[in-house]
């Protein structure tokens, strides 16, 4: 089953932000992993989110990370960030679980 790629507009903004190499690579790590996998766990690149109802999961292209939630048959973006900034990315705008959140 192939998945529907959305991009909140925050996403869009962040993508496009992004150096034209950095670019590249996201863009083709969502083609491989997100079109037809998104939820297939691994060690080096797709991780599921503890803690957080949204997002859901992180892909790690590089130094850069990608947030997103699965949804049937479609796979929304919610943020591409550095590595450096993806903590205080998820602080602000991770929604987190009642029991993680007090901490």
């Amino acid at each position: 089953m192939e998945f529907r790629v959305v991009f909140s507009p925050e996403a869009r903004d962040d993508f496009r932000a992004l150096p034209s190499h950095v670019r590249a690579e996201v863009r083709d790590a969502i083609n491989r992993h997100l079109l037809h996998d998104p939820m297939q766990v691994s060690r080096s690149r797709i991780k599921r989110l503890r803690g957080t109802r949204k997002p859901q999961y992180r892909l790690r292209v590089g130094d850069t990370r990608v947030f997103y939630d699965v949804q049937p048959g479609a796979v929304q973006v919610l943020g591409i960030v550095e590595k450096a900034r993806a903590s205080d990315w998820l602080e602000a705008r991770g929604v987190y679980d009642e029991e993680s959140s007090a901490g």
